[in-house]
């Protein structure tokens, strides 16, 4: 059964944590995507896996539950290393799914020894070192890129605004969430169709975009611009799962991150789009956890 726990931190922001699994499993740290939330890790939970896993997540700063606050790479890996203490791991590994790539990358630079393995499901490489993905982005991001370093809340102002048509979506009906992503992910139908996957996601959205879309602004202003994360020293094993037919993660950020990474094995699925973590869960919860052992 799920669990939230409330933690304390930074003197006094609230950062909601969920687990859920056995407590003597290996532990993995979910790190949620753009926009997505802690809730994610309960339909993970309800996917077949021969594994037995312990599964963690927290919402970052102004999604779910957790307080808004600025928030950077390093930032993010201090709340998951306060989650871990607060429940008592030591060590574990970290998946991140779309825009929480970057930041399980984060984690496995910053903690060190206490992150055993990494994965990256469909999460974005550098904007500014993946040949052409600057030249993919909206009119309004590269606004918010040009502004990055220089006045970062103006950024993270411009790139709320291009969040704005999901700013409705905690007050939309469910059929027209689904009907919204569906449109979004059209490579995805099979991960949809899965038991508990539509309406898990449904609640999932619900969740990430209650306090607006300030969260979905400062994952942007972290990972947009230039990283501030040493990829040479995520030295864990590492795993990059990616869609072949993905509008969100094309093909090259993996490629570009799998160059960056000393330890990376990139894998690329023929044919999917964006919601492998779902169609793929028991090789990827296989996978980190065997590394936990």
């Amino acid at each position: 059964m799920s669990s939230d726990t409330d933690l304390v931190v930074d003197g006094g922001r609230r950062l909601r944590v969920r687990s859920t699994g056995p407590v003597d499993a290996p532990t993995i740290v979910y790190l949620h995507g753009t926009p997505d939330s802690r809730l994610t890790i309960d339909i993970c939970a309800g996917l077949p896996t021969s594994s037995r896993v312990r599964l963690v997540a927290f919402d970052r700063p102004g999604y779910g539950g957790s307080e808004f606050a600025r928030f950077d790479f390093a930032s993010v890996a201090q709340d998951a290393a306060a989650a871990l203490d607060a429940l008592g791991i030591g060590r574990a590994s970290v998946l991140g799914q779309s825009g929480g790539g970057p930041f399980a990358l984060a984690c496995a630079a910053e903690l060190g020894d206490r992150v055993t393995a990494v994965g990256v499901a469909s999460g974005p490489g550098s904007f500014l070192a993946v040949p052409g993905a600057v030249d993919e982005l909206e009119e309004v991001d590269r606004q918010g890129l040009a502004l990055i370093g220089t006045d970062d809340e103006a950024a993270a102002r411009r790139f709320a605004d291009g969040f704005e048509p999901m700013a409705g979506l905690p007050r939309a009906d469910d059929v027209t969430i689904r009907s919204a992503m569906r449109q979004m992910l059209p490579s995805d139908g099979d991960a949809l169709a899965l038991p508990g996957v539509a309406d898990g996601l449904v609640a999932v959205m619900r969740e990430a975009l209650r306090q607006g879309t300030d969260g979905c602004a400062w994952d942007n202003v972290a990972w947009l611009g230039s990283w501030a994360i040493d990829l040479s020293a995520v030295t864990q094993p590492t795993w990059l799962w990616y869609g072949t037919e993905d509008p969100l993660a094309p093909v090259a950020h993996g490629q570009w991150l799998s160059e960056q990474l000393p330890h990376a094995q990139l894998v690329l699925r023929p044919g999917e789009g964006h919601l492998g973590i779902y169609t793929h869960w028991d090789e990827i919860a296989t996978t980190l956890t065997a590394s936990s052992l």
